[in-house]
């Protein structure tokens, strides 16, 4: 049973050290229920020492936490009856069949054997593993036993999940699917955090992010906030031909206040806008003005320009980890 809060997570001060290094320092998180709420990073920044520390494996060092109301430290029992946690590894019996390997969680959970075997079953069905309930884990793919591991965690749904970095070496299509299955459970009213050195999964899935480096949070906000927070976006304007180049660099200069830039072949404007409403004004006067365009389209900061302005790390591919 959760406590009366509409707050999930919140951490003030929360630091963790190893051998006099400080792996987590000083952070200030404030998740609402009902949400995804992303840490991004890269490997050892310190996402799986947070989570741990939330999940109450970790004793903080410094600050405190609350899970829903209750401190992780002096309350780690009412904390982990409402908390499931899927790491970056199975943590299924290997010489089990997924179906067994259910049961069994169902059974240390307190489920009856009968209710603990319909739940196997519908939990089977839900995450597309019947080709592999008969199966020892051991023989089953990267993919597959991850979904057996977030299958596991829901035996009972707990109001809060920590997916630490879940899709890491999982091939698109069976990310995409994971995607869609923690879509599914927020719609349930499940909220989760999670870790990831993934982009475009940050980007897609969360409602917040907080960038981490080296275990501080850098940057907080939603994907927008944080892309707005390091560019603008930018109006880009494709013109039938260079006569209607004059007329378009005035009207957008003086609608969007910022000098615009002309392509070298000079038929594309790109103009600075203070805010997407001023697009649509630009456009509006250009058509009354006649100049005609071939095409449009408003270009945003990616999330990866956002990664590497705060950490000053190397370019990273589109949709790799970083």
């Amino acid at each position: 049973m959760t406590a009366a809060t509409d707050i999930a997570i919140e951490t003030q001060g929360l630091g963790k050290s190893f051998g006099g290094v400080r792996a987590v320092d000083a952070i200030d998180l404030r998740v609402p229920s009902g949400t995804v709420f992303a840490l991004l990073g890269p490997n050892g920044a310190g996402k799986t020492t947070i989570v741990r520390m939330l999940a109450t494996q970790l004793r903080p060092d410094r600050g405190s936490a609350r899970i829903f109301g209750y401190d992780v430290a002096a309350d780690a029992t009412a904390v982990r009856s409402m908390i499931g946690l899927t790491g970056q590894y199975a943590s299924v019996d290997e010489s089990l069949s997924a179906t067994e390997n259910l049961q069994i969680f169902g059974r240390l959970l307190g489920l009856s054997r009968r209710a603990a075997n319909a739940r196997a079953t519908e939990l089977i069905e839900q995450f597309q593993l019947t080709a592999a309930q008969n199966r020892p884990a051991r023989t089953l793919s990267g993919g597959t036993r991850r979904r057996l591991d977030l299958a596991a965690s829901l035996i009972i749904p707990p109001p809060l999940l920590f997916l630490d970095e879940p899709t890491t070496g999982l091939d698109p299509h069976t990310r995409m699917r994971m995607w869609d299955t923690i879509r599914a459970l927020v719609a349930e009213g499940v909220t989760v955090l999670l870790t990831t050195q993934y982009l475009e999964e940050a980007d897609m899935l969360s409602d917040r992010i907080a960038v981490i480096d080296n275990g501080t949070v850098v940057a907080e906000g939603s994907a927008d906030d944080l892309k707005a927070a390091v560019g603008e976006d930018v109006l880009r304007l494709d013109l039938l031909d260079q006569a209607g180049v004059q007329t378009a660099v005035l009207i957008a200069e003086r609608l969007a206040g910022n000098a615009v830039r002309i392509s070298p072949e000079g038929a594309t404007i790109s103009v600075p806008l203070r805010d997407v409403d001023t697009a649509t004004v630009v456009l509006t006067e250009l058509r009354r003005a006649g100049v005609g365009l071939r095409g449009f389209g408003v270009d945003r900061p990616e999330l990866n320009e956002v990664f590497l302005t705060l950490t000053n790390r190397a370019q990273a591919p589109h949709g790799a980890p970083v």
